[in-house]
């Protein structure tokens, strides 16, 4: 339970290049708005400032379609030198239509066009891939928050997606670092007294959906969120958590 529960959009940072520390700029901006980071804040940050430090981007004009590309090109819609971007960062392709490839991602996420983006990138020729490993960023980020300011914080590298029963995108965590993601309500009662026998708690995915709301989707330009109140429980399991297990997954049935 987080009661109660801030959220600070940080604004004005401004755009990351490759190899920028982005633990300064976020700093910076939370001195700003929320009077400076405090011993158990959560950080989410969006994937895209992430992936920009860390340089992952690719050149399409570097690219070779394969025969599957070019196979499935038409199938999406979509230039077949970016399909081929798609399917190099995936392990399947699931689902097609004219605009989206719905992917298993090689991290295990399941979405469209496998995190692969063009928005807010100068170059039309240049795409943004996820972190390699963003839990690893999202690790790295804490312990460079920490050597900065001194604070313990908790940290989510978030993304959108959109889901299978629901129309419209939300944020999600990718990576996370210093809490549990999932927390196990099986087995705890209801007001009534009635034990609960399916209840698991997305809280990464909560919390990053709430973060995405104050970040925007467009050229709002915040590209992280400080949480105060949050009372999260001390984990280092990642983001491997909150992927479903295939042979649990009705949807790919």
């Amino acid at each position: 339970m987080s009661e109660p529960l801030r959220l600070y959009a940080l604004t004005g940072i401004p755009l990351i290049e490759p190899g920028d520390d982005i633990a300064a700029p976020i700093l910076a901006a939370a001195e700003r708005v929320a009077g400076g980071v405090q011993e158990g804040d959560l950080l989410v940050v969006a994937q895209k400032i992430v992936s920009k430090s860390e340089n992952r981007y690719a050149d399409l004009r570097d690219v070779v379609p394969s025969v599957e590309a070019e196979r499935l090109a038409p199938l999406a819609d979509k230039d077949p030198r970016l399909v081929e971007v798609i399917l190099r960062e995936s392990v399947a392709v699931l689902r097609q239509r004219p605009g989206a490839l719905i992917v298993e991602h090689k991290l295990g996420y399941v979405h469209a066009n496998a995190g692969v983006d063009r928005s807010n990138i100068a170059d039309p020729d240049r795409v943004l891939l996820l972190p390699e490993d963003p839990d690893a960023s999202a690790r790295a980020l804490r312990e460079r928050l920490r050597e900065l300011c001194g604070a313990t914080v908790s940290v989510i590298i978030n993304d959108s997606a959109g889901r299978a029963w629901r129309n419209g995108i939300t944020g999600f965590a990718i990576g996370c670092a210093g809490f549990r993601p999932v927390v196990n309500r099986i087995g705890h009662p209801d007001l009534f007294g009635r034990l609960l026998e399916m209840t698991e708690v997305a809280v990464a995915d909560e919390l990053a959906a709430a973060a995405s709301f104050l970040m925007g989707q467009a050229d709002e330009g915040i590209p992280a969120v400080l949480v105060r109140g949050a009372r999260l429980e001390p984990s280092e399991e990642g983001m491997r958590a909150l992927i479903r297990d295939p042979a649990r997954d009705l949807f790919r049935r």
